[in-house]
């Protein structure tokens, strides 16, 4: 008997035919089989219905009819693509393409990639989720028509080479409001009282003659040189002595959002690095027990664990650090995500033998780092709450009070494992009436500073918190805004470029829907009630369709042209008419103002001497030798090296992908193509999609 299952990835097709007896044939739809087309809107509106057109892409057609093939021959056919919608729709449009019933053929999920979650998916196979398919689909549809309509109206009005879109404006506008903050923030002046006293012990001033004194509270000299007067003279003594015990429980274990945040936080990985990662150690790789999938599925927004990962985590626990670290029963977290998909798991190790001390022999630097985050993170939320004790010393005079912290660790529970405990700041034996004799005494002057731009991590938490996208968008987006070149990334803060709050102000002002964080957030949610059959997709395709369609009609005619022709006392030669300097997608060119009846036109470059930009990293290693990739830049433009020149000379013209190609295993790299974003090997020339 043959039996054929169908994943989307090549490494994951890998690493469960290791699973497998013979009878069963592993293949891949390396990715999206069917897409809407490239060249056309791709959507059939016929007063409230939506069709999609769906094309097999050409780089799949070769594919297609090798799963037909197999198809054919098989006695049974398995849908194997990720649990989430993504992956419900992937495996609708395999079955689709091969001439299949979607809901007849049996569909398997799983949360990790082992031998044990593999043999139990195919005992318990279930129908295609069409509700879900259905949700993706309104996505897809909805991101097609803003982008479809809208970015060519941009493209008109502001500049050649922009594009819009339903979450990836929104996320912009996030930016340039912060930007907006930061340019409209006017410093403020303030002061402080630094007290010091016996034993180096500093205080913080917090009341004067009856008023709390706070951060702003003193913002002029004098005042400050009044207060410091009055002090020098009083005498001070302990009034109060508060102390309590302060528990602080773990962290839940990762999901997506936290796992790009605290990569972000403490190993400088960009989402999108993350993620990569994670997709690897997921899909499978050499551990001591073979090739298999070393965490569960990391696009997830849930903190469910399962009961078997529990108990092993509990049991381990006890054995290493002893029953006081073991709490009476396991720690369960619920997620506060809106649509959350709880069915899911957090992300784990999904085998914790697998320690990261075994890993360090089978895994690379990055992937290892991330793993040992992953792991101690999940074994840590299973132990007990770190105790502390607190302090808080009033130190009283005839005008004023001081406060004196302290903070001791009684026992560092969780923090044995995962986690930086702050410093213990342990206070001298004080009693009620100790006289307190001061050591010294002045003003500091300080300036307020602006508010702090977001990080890519940051502005991961800020999209979670309004609900703007899911966990498998979280990453895509800021690429997105990155590699469009609307948002610059300088000592890992996002700043928006001019161009930014141009399309934003436009859009504020006649789409304003698009880039409203509330409007968008509710949008995801109507796509959750879709696929929780609680809503109709195409009766929210239509809500959505025909008012947007009149703002786009109204803004050809209401929109006033943003594109600045700059002349330059130049006539064109082909022509005579007036030259002027205008702003493309790829810069500022030279061009006729009689266009479009005369073409003639010429790059700057020539005419700018070519600056010389300090090399940045791009967050992905060296496929020679393991040291950072850094944009470089020459007179013939960028391109990509090893920042350990002239010992490693690795060069390319296309950024390295960070991952391998499943083919050949030589290096992949990155192109944005007309027709799509794909990671290429340079060597045997397999392409795979990007999802943008």
């Amino acid at each position: 008997m043959s039996k054929l299952i169908i994943v989307e990835s090549p490494a994951k097709a890998k690493t469960i035919k290791n699973f497998l007896g013979s009878e069963y044939v592993v293949i891949a739809s390396k990715g999206h089989i069917r897409d809407l087309p490239k060249s056309s809107f791709g959507i059939k509106v016929d007063g409230d219905k939506f069709t999609p057109e769906y094309r097999i892409s050409s780089d799949h057609s070769a594919l297609v009819k090798e799963i037909k093939t197999l198809a054919s021959k098989a006695d049974e056919i398995y849908l194997a693509t990720d649990e989430d919608r993504e992956g419900e729709a992937i495996a609708y449009h395999i079955a689709t393409a091969i001439g299949k019933k979607p809901e007849t053929l049996p569909r398997i999920v799983f949360h990790e990639i082992t031998k044990t979650a593999i043999e139990a998916a195919l005992a318990n196979p279930r129908v295609l989720d069409m509700n879900s398919v259905n949700a993706q689909q309104a996505r897809r549809l909805l991101d097609r028509i803003v982008g479809y309509k809208l970015s060519p109206l941009l493209n008109i009005k502001i500049q050649r080479g922009l594009s819009a879109g339903r979450v990836q404006s929104a996320a912009l506008k996030i930016l340039v409001d912060k930007e907006r903050e930061i340019r409209d923030f006017k410093p403020i002046e303030y002061f402080s009282i630094d007290t010091k006293f016996k034993k180096d012990l500093e205080a913080e001033l917090v009341e004067f003659q009856g008023s709390k004194i706070e951060k702003l509270t003193i913002t002029n000299p004098q005042r400050a040189e009044f207060i410091l007067n009055i002090l020098k003279s009083d005498k001070f003594q302990i009034n109060e002595i508060e102390s309590k015990e302060r528990k602080t429980n773990a962290q839940p274990p990762f999901m997506t959002s936290t796992l790009q945040q605290s990569a972000s936080n403490r190993l400088g990985f960009s989402p999108k690095k993350t993620m990569m990662l994670a997709q690897s150690l997921y899909e499978g790789v050499q551990t001591n027990n073979g090739f298999m999938g070393a965490i569960t599925y990391m696009r997830t927004d849930s903190l469910n664990i399962a009961k078997e990962a529990l108990k092993t985590a509990r049991e381990i626990i006890k054995s290493e650090f002893g029953a006081d670290y073991l709490p009476k029963s396991a720690n369960i977290y619920t997620t506060k995500s809106k649509g959350a998909q709880e069915a899911h798991e957090a992300i784990r190790p999904t085998n914790l033998s697998f320690t990261p001390q075994i890993a360090a022999q089978y895994l690379e630097k990055d992937m290892l780092k991330l793993y040992t985050l992953i792991y101690n993170r999940f074994l840590a939320s299973q132990m007990s709450p770190s105790i502390s004790q607190t302090q808080n010393i009033m130190i009283k005079s005839d005008n004023a009070i001081f406060k004196l912290s302290g903070r001791k660790v009684i026992f560092d529970g969780f923090y044995r494992v995962y986690g930086d405990m702050d410093k213990d700041r342990i206070l001298p034996p004080l009693n009620i009436g100790d006289m307190m004799s001061v050591e010294s005494m002045k003003i500091s002057n300080h300036i307020t500073e602006p508010p702090s731009r977001y990080s890519e991590a940051g502005l991961v938490k800020k999209l979670e918190s309004l609900g703007i996208g899911r966990p498998s968008t979280y990453a895509p987006t800021i690429s997105l805004l990155t590699s469009r070149d609307y948002v610059k990334v300088e000592k890992k803060q996002l700043i928006p470029n001019e161009i930014a709050f141009t399309m934003i102000s436009v859009l504020e002002e006649h789409f304003r829907d698009i880039v409203d964080s509330e409007f968008t957030s509710k949008l995801e949610e109507t796509l959750d009630d879709i696929a929780e059959n609680n809503a109709d997709w195409q009766a929210v395709l239509s809500e959505f369709y025909y008012p947007f369609i009149a703002k786009i009609d109204a803004g050809k005619k209401n929109i006033k042209s943003q594109k600045v022709a700059q002349p330059i006392g130049e006539n064109c030669p082909e022509c005579g008419g007036e030259l002027v300097k205008r702003k493309g997608k790829f810069g500022e060119f030279i061009a006729c103002l009689n266009f479009p009846k005369c073409k003639y036109s010429r790059n700057t470059s020539s005419e700018t001497k070519f600056e010389k930009k300090e090399p940045s990293k791009i967050g992905v290693n060296c496929p020679e030798c393991g040291s950072d990739i850094v944009e470089r830049f020459s007179k013939k433009g960028k391109f990509y090296g090893c920042s350990n020149y002239p010992k490693c000379k690795f060069i390319s013209n296309y950024p390295p992908a960070g991952k391998n190609c499943p083919e050949c295993s030589k290096y992949m790299v990155f192109k944005e193509l007309k027709r799509g974003k794909f990671n290429e090997c340079p060597a045997c020339k397999y392409k795979e999609e990007v999802e943008a």
